[in-house]
């Protein structure tokens, strides 16, 4: 068009990861997925983390040009030594580890009043959510410190954890999954302190209902799904790109200022709480 701005002409804004290597948990369907998805669209390479969607995640696999460039890497995720085990698997296939996404997790959907929540429900919620976060996070750790020993002027690794409105807020009859995803927060604030100083980012990001899977059997209800809307003040749930791009923005440059945040990202939910 005559007369048009040269500025119009300029391309968008670049979010680049090429050449890094990235892990995702949890990563074959939901956000887990859109944020591999994304990953690789920036130009990484990503190992992910499945348990028992094997179907899902070859498929994902193939889809991102195979293992070559994206893996699938078969790991429960139960404890410290399962997340340590994980960041083996992924650094022996690829050589590194620039940025590790804790997204895996569980959310038991029936209400456990607290008076009658089992020792069971209690130990394997948190042993999921938060002692396999432990090893993922000191495993990663040590390979970041390993393979960029001097470096000090760019980012020697990225760290988000995935935590929740209900670590921010509570909720009733779910003090398992609150109490799991309030201890990613703090650990993503003294992780920072103790990490941002050797060029270690720690971010969390935290977001409210999302439509994947795990939420589906709630959000197909409409009692509850008037419920969950009515205190969302956008009206509406998040999709998984929504939450993937937060997570790729914390791993990028231009988060280059951002250590210890928790980015919420819930549709102004926790402000309504």
């Amino acid at each position: 068009m005559d007369g048009m701005d040269t500025q119009d002409k300029a391309p968008g804004v670049v979010l680049s990861l090429a050449g890094q290597v990235a892990l995702v948990t949890g990563g074959s369907r939901g956000i887990g997925a859109a944020t591999v998805r994304l990953f690789r669209q920036a130009g990484a390479r990503v190992a992910f983390s499945y348990r028992a969607a094997e179907e899902q995640a070859l498929a994902l696999q193939a889809e991102m040009g195979g293992p070559s460039v994206c893996l699938a890497i078969r790991q429960e995720l139960a404890s410290a030594a399962d997340g340590d085990a994980l960041v083996a698997a992924a650094v022996a296939h690829f050589g590194r580890l620039d940025c590790m996404i804790a997204n895996h997790g569980i959310w038991p959907p029936h209400d456990a009043p607290i008076g009658s929540m089992t020792d069971a429900q209690w130990r394997g919620t948190l042993s999921i959510n938060l002692d396999s976060v432990f090893g993922l996070v000191r495993a990663s750790v040590a390979q970041m410190q390993q393979q960029n020993p001097s470096q000090t002027k760019a980012a020697k690794g990225h760290i988000v954890l995935v935590s929740s409105t209900a670590g921010q807020r509570g909720e009733a009859f779910h003090a398992d999954y609150a109490a799991s995803k309030g201890a990613l927060i703090s650990m993503t604030k003294g992780l920072s302190s103790e990490l941002a100083g050797e060029g270690i980012y720690v971010n969390c990001v935290a977001p409210g209902w999302v439509r994947t899977e795990m939420s589906a059997a709630t959000l197909d209800d409409p009692s509850m799904a008037d419920r969950v809307f009515r205190v969302i003040p956008l009206g509406r749930v998040a999709t998984p790109d929504e939450i993937a791009g937060p997570i790729l923005f914390l791993c990028t440059p231009w988060a280059g200022f951002v250590s210890g945040e928790i980015f919420n990202v819930n549709g102004g939910a926790v402000l309504v709480g």
